[in-house]
């Protein structure tokens, strides 16, 4: 759609909408299309600032009516920038983001464009938490509904898992609840099927008892150290307490204050974990850790839940650009650390300087606990999470860089179990089949044929309708 037709078509969009709708132009459109990946520079025609579940129905309706190709902007954390259409509608759900919490009843009503700082900002207060990722200006929407990884969820399940109720507006634009009870099929696949059946516009969270306190420890490595520290590592994995999540990293150092100066620049690994709770009782771990190797650094640090949750908060925010690659492990032989500790430069060509920086995250305890059929969300059985993330800022470094994570994770791929739905990016079809194993794919692709056969929310990892789709 042209600048022109949309100034002449949102007049009816405009009329009864409690947001506010911008147009290349206005005043704040620029701010808005801009997401976290600075190597999306996408237009769209409109963008739909929505209040409450009303306008957003009434922005789907519009851009049905108008042929407008469809995307939904909460965190805007999607690596290919999906949220953001060339020349269609964005819904911009971001002020939508309150935070409503009852403490005696453990339960916290989330707006749909809320961020996971805001969560653990509204809770925290009252020593309470449910899952939520590493990452604070994270959505709450789209981590979710795609599972939702974070420090406790081997103690209390993964995001999705604690949800109690979704509202949501269909692709018809009618306003559903989904529970257990009412749309329990939807219930079923909102919990792990992405943003394929409609936009959430509230979850209801149940809360935990988590404390208000953290530790987290690292021990640093030279790579020609790092095998045998992370073989001993990867032994400590089955008998963790639920309490911790055990982590690993590889990559090129930077200029951090708790490493020594002569470590600053240099490739290094390194393995620990992230205790929530009682920093004393954490700290108990930290023998059986220190056995995996004498470190040439460490860090062991006490903080807050909610310091804990914006550590990995980058200062460039949305100004630098990413890409990522991910796979799922039920082990992890030393083939697999090996491969983890090369970065990809086992095939010839890779240039050192262009490498990711990687990360393991163990699952294991609740998320396991939950029966594989009771959610969409699938590899419950994974032992790790592998993740190679590439960040930069010069444009004329985008193919290299893409290309060494690309590389990196082909090299352990043969080796993995499957993928996170929300770590693909653009493996299309074939990563949504990684997330998905074949039964659960067709019940998705049922529940999809329900409740959104056009295909209007398709600016996603996509599953595809079974049934031809509406032009």
């Amino acid at each position: 759609m042209s600048v022109s037709e949309a100034r002449s078509d949102v007049a009816a969009l405009r009329h009864g909408f409690s947001g506010q709708v911008l147009l290349p132009g206005d005043d704040g459109y620029d701010d808005r299309r801009r997401v976290w990946n600075a190597m999306v520079d996408r237009r769209p025609a409109i963008i739909a600032r929505c209040a409450d579940a009303k306008d957003v129905a009434a922005a789907v309706r519009f851009g049905r009516t108008c042929g407008l190709e469809v995307g939904v902007r909460c965190g805007g954390h999607s690596i290919l920038g999906l949220p953001v259409s060339e020349g269609g509608l964005m819904i911009d759900m971001t002020p939508m983001d309150a935070v409503r919490v009852d403490p005696e009843r453990r339960r916290a009503w989330v707006q749909g464009g809320a961020m996971l700082g805001a969560l653990d900002r509204a809770t925290q207060p009252y020593g309470l938490a449910t899952t939520a990722g590493n990452v604070s200006h994270t959505g709450v929407g789209g981590l979710t509904l795609g599972g939702g990884m974070g420090w406790l969820a081997r103690g209390y399940g993964l995001a999705c898992d604690n949800v109690e109720s979704f509202e949501i507006v269909t692709a018809e634009g009618a306003v559903l609840r989904a529970d257990a009870g009412e749309n329990a099929d939807l219930f079923w696949g909102l919990r792990g099927g992405g943003g394929n059946f409609g936009v959430v516009t509230e979850f209801e969270f149940r809360l935990h008892e988590t404390g208000t306190r953290s530790l987290l420890a690292d021990l640093y490595f030279p790579l020609d150290e790092a095998e045998k520290a992370l073989g001993a590592w990867r032994d400590l994995l089955p008998d963790a307490p639920r309490q911790a999540t055990f982590t690993a990293w590889v990559g090129t150092a930077g200029d951090w204050p708790h490493l020594p100066p002569e470590l600053r620049g240099r490739p290094l690994a390194s393995v620990g974990y992230v205790w929530v709770g009682d920093p004393d009782e954490g700290r108990g771990l930290l023998s059986s850790l220190r056995a995996c190797g004498s470190p040439a650094a460490q860090r062991v640090t006490e903080l807050s839940y909610v310091d804990l949750q914006t550590m990995d908060d980058t200062v460039e925010g949305h100004a630098v650009r990413r890409y990522w690659k991910g796979h799922y492990f039920r082990e992890f032989g030393d083939d697999a650390i090996r491969a983890f500790l090369a970065r990809g430069l086992d095939d010839g060509g890779a240039d050192g300087r262009y490498l990711p920086n990687a990360s393991l995250q163990a699952y294991g305890g609740a998320i396991a606990d939950v029966p594989d059929h009771e959610t969409a969300f699938s590899q419950r059985d994974a032992l790790i999470e592998f993740v190679a993330a590439a960040r930069w800022t010069d444009p004329a470094e985008d193919d290299v860089r893409m290309a060494a994570a690309r590389r990196y994770a082909a090299t352990l791929e043969p080796l993995a179990s499957g993928a996170y739905v929300n770590s693909l990016t653009d493996e299309g079809a074939q990563g949504v089949r990684r997330a998905y194993p074949p039964e659960k794919l067709a019940r998705l692709t049922a529940l999809k044929d329900k409740y959104d056969p056009g295909n209007v929310f398709h600016l996603n990892q996509n599953i595809r309708p079974g049934v031809k789709e509406n032009p």
